[in-house]
């Protein structure tokens, strides 16, 4: 019994011991962890994205995109590559401001060219560098084909650019009884950028807008440093034991590209008015209004995402559809609904293109991209019904599309299909066998035939009369009391 007591004695002093040196290995491993981990912790994480294109809304996307990744990876840094020759106003206020109200120190590396709206977004950032034989400046509000603005516009620019170069303060310089305010970027220099009339000796000649090198921004406070590349920024700024996290362009972000591309829209736009076509022919269910009905999602989503389409222009060209389907399903017969449903689907097509701001800035311009947007949207109609037309004679053969009626006409059941018979039926008046939206069915002479209402809808029962045939099907109008 005292044997047994020692041993259980040993087997708990050797528990404990070995409870203890687990705590301790354990111990030993959580301090290890958190002194790697407050390693880790010690980089400074620097994160870069690129704006080298036109100052256009995805631009904007893109910095809201990157500015919220900065911050889930809790970056100390964020440096733009800029490379643009500008763009719309608006979106490069909206940029400016996202700069503005950061609490992440901002860079931008001017990458050859920051003009016009890349000049208000670069005066925005903390810290500007400039690549050797690059330039800042040129900030004139122009239109589409060039021209300046009037002077309301230009008026909005210079203060714009004057309160963002404000926005980095300026240090009081007290010599003898002269108090000297001394901007860190002067304002002027940000107003001479986009008026020509403004003069600053030395560095701004009356009659030109001014625009810097790299060298004259360096000298004038626009630039706090030449850099050749991002890692040359990062040693001016003295950023050591860095790691650079690099903004990447998402699949979302190419498809958005892509579908952007004008020839595909103008396809797109084809698709779904040729499938609407289509679908008037032979009302149902089938592939030409699911194949409308995807070119009209991937022809409104990329806009709406790039924020040209708004609510009220998708809900606008649903309600065309809306129209055309009370038009061929409640109140047959092409009238005031379907004249409207057509309206309301075109102007839907035509504003999404638009930006509606630009109504606001310069309303000869706005008419100018309306009138082109139009002409897109009208030139893609009739060229879809058009090719509606010439695809339609070869289709009308295939029932597997659901583009026509999908029974089979047995000569036993009074179908007929001889051209002669077609021929032999021009002028004869008959009844619709079923309604005509426009294609259906008749009965002439107790023979039902497939046919095809040349004007308007025809209700079932109504007298018809034979004008013509075409491709196997014969064309009818109806017949007055």
């Amino acid at each position: 019994m005292y044997k047994d007591y020692n041993q259980q004695n040993k087997l708990g002093k050797i528990l404990i011991l070995t409870l203890i040196s687990l705590w301790f290995i354990s111990a030993d491993t959580l301090d290890n962890t958190e002194t790697q981990t407050e390693i880790e912790n010690d980089k400074t994480i620097v994160y870069t994205f690129p704006i080298k294109q036109d100052i256009v809304p995805s631009a904007l996307r893109f910095t809201q995109r990157a500015f919220e990744e900065a911050q889930q990876l809790k970056a100390d840094y964020i440096i733009i590559h800029m490379n643009t020759y500008g763009g719309m106003v608006n979106i490069a206020d909206s940029i400016r401001t996202k700069i503005l109200n950061s609490t992440i120190p901002i860079f931008v590396f001017i990458d050859n060219n920051a003009a016009s709206a890349g000049a208000l977004i670069s005066i925005a950032c903390d810290s500007i560098y400039i690549r050797s034989g690059g330039n800042i400046g040129a900030a004139t509000v122009v239109n589409q084909t060039g021209e300046e603005m009037p002077d309301k516009y230009q008026s909005y620019m210079r203060s714009t650019m004057r309160s963002t170069a404000e926005s980095h303060g300026a240090d009081t310089i007290i010599q003898g009884n002269d108090t000297i305010i001394k901007w860190h970027r002067d304002p002027k220099i940000a107003e001479a950028m986009v008026d020509a009339s403004v003069e600053i000796p030395g560095i701004s000649e009356k009659g030109k807008v001014l625009t810097f090198t790299a060298r004259e921004a360096l000298e004038n406070g626009y630039a706090e440093g030449i850099a050749e590349n991002i890692s040359e920024v990062l040693d001016l700024a003295q950023i050591e034991d860095y790691e650079l996290k690099k903004y990447e362009v998402s699949g979302l972000d190419r498809v958005i590209a892509f579908l952007m591309s004008p020839v595909l829209q103008g396809v797109l736009i084809m698709i779904i008015l040729g499938g609407i076509y289509f679908e008037l022919q032979s009302p149902g269910i089938g592939f030409p209004i699911g194949a409308a009905a995807l070119a009209a999602v991937l022809y409104f989503a990329p806009l709406y995402l790039e924020g040209l389409a708004e609510n009220w222009e998708l809900l606008l060209f649903f309600a065309g559809i809306v129209l055309l389907v009370v038009e061929i399903f409640v109140i047959p017969g092409f009238g005031v609904a379907g004249i409207a449903g057509v309206f309301f689907m075109i102007a839907g097509l035509t504003m999404a293109m638009i930006d509606n701001i630009v109504f606001e800035l310069d309303l000869g311009l706005a008419i100018n991209m309306l009138i082109r947007s139009l002409l897109i949207v009208v030139g893609s109609l009739f060229t879809s019904i058009l090719l509606a037309i010439v695809f339609s004679k070869q289709a009308f053969r295939f029932s597997g599309l659901n583009m026509v009626l999908n029974s089979t006409q047995e000569k036993e059941e009074g179908y007929t299909t001889s051209d002669n018979t077609y021929k032999q039926l021009l002028g004869k008046t008959g009844v619709a066998y079923t309604v005509l939206r426009p294609s259906g069915k008749v009965e002439i002479e107790d023979d039902i035939y497939y046919a095809t209402a040349e004007i308007g809808y025809i209700d079932k029962g109504d007298k018809v009369k034979v004008t013509r045939y075409s491709t196997s099907q014969i064309f009818v109008i109806k017949q007055s009391e």
